[in-house]
């Protein structure tokens, strides 16, 4: 399986992010991509009072162009996140398209980013943004896939839930801040790979100093042992890796922690 990660600039205007993520896939396509994956709120700057201004329904004009864009270029697409108006409330939502461009997963968010970290990043997504409230898991012809977004990877019950509902690999939009990033980027993702035994697939926006909110970048790939296969740097920049899910199987034998589990002590459900 193919995967293409485009790690992008995010402009102010929606229709100059789309436009813009057609080029890049069409950069790639020699290199026939499977899927495609793009960073958390890749078509809105990552800025609290943005999330409500740049929200769409579900089948909005957002929601259509993406369709449109997996179809045409017949690739999976994991469309990164965007805010996502509901019921009167916002929502972080990401969504996934297959190649004929039916969408097949939409998670929201479920945990939201409010940290005050000393000397370092103050943010408040529940000022504007409602939680969603279950883990995510699809289908694919390779097998099944997780999928969470950037905050979500922190928390090891949801990518436990999603590896025990099939997921061999998750994909996670986000964007770690300066603060952040340099402490917890690869060290979370490659514990989660670790942890569950499964790829982990974690794209982020470029890195804009100009901007209130700068993205770390550095989107990466782990593999199941945890081996870093796949890092762009700070830059927009695209990268496209195979991998070979095979392995996950092959790993969860030689090294079987997830047989191994003691479910007479402990036990993990979703709610």
């Amino acid at each position: 399986m193919k995967i293409a990660q485009l790690q992008l600039k995010v402009l102010d205007s929606k229709e100059a992010n789309l436009a813009q993520l057609r080029r890049e896939i069409e950069a790639v396509m020699a290199e026939q991509p499977d899927f495609v994956t793009v960073g958390e709120m890749f078509a809105c700057p990552y800025y609290t009072p943005n999330f409500p201004l740049y929200a769409e329904e579900d089948g909005g004009p957002m929601w259509r162009a993406l369709s449109a864009i997996a179809r045409d270029y017949g690739v999976y697409l994991s469309a990164g996140s965007v805010p996502e108006l509901a019921d009167g409330k916002v929502y972080n939502t990401a969504y996934v398209f297959d190649r004929a461009g039916q969408q097949i997963a939409k998670h929201r968010k479920v945990h939201l980013f409010d940290i005050d970290v000393k000397g370092g990043q103050s943010f408040r997504e529940s000022d504007t943004l409602t939680a969603g409230d279950r883990h995510t898991v699809f289908d694919t012809e390779f097998g099944r896939m997780g999928l969470c977004i950037c905050f979500d990877g922190r928390f090891p019950e949801l990518a436990r839930l999603m590896v025990l509902d099939g997921a061999q690999a998750i994909f996670v939009p986000a964007a770690f801040n300066m603060t952040t990033g340099p402490a917890h980027w690869e060290v979370m993702h490659r514990s989660r790979a670790v942890d569950n035994q499964c790829y982990i697939v974690a794209t982020s926006p470029a890195r804009d100093v100009n901007f209130s909110y700068v993205a770390w970048g550095h989107s990466m790939i782990v593999d199941p042992w945890g081996k870093v296969v796949t890092e762009l740097g700070a830059d927009a920049g695209a990268a496209v890796t195979e991998i070979d899910l095979g392995s996950v199987q092959q790993i969860r034998e030689q090294l079987p922690l997830l047989s191994a589990r003691r479910t007479d002590l402990y036990e993990l459900t979703a709610k």
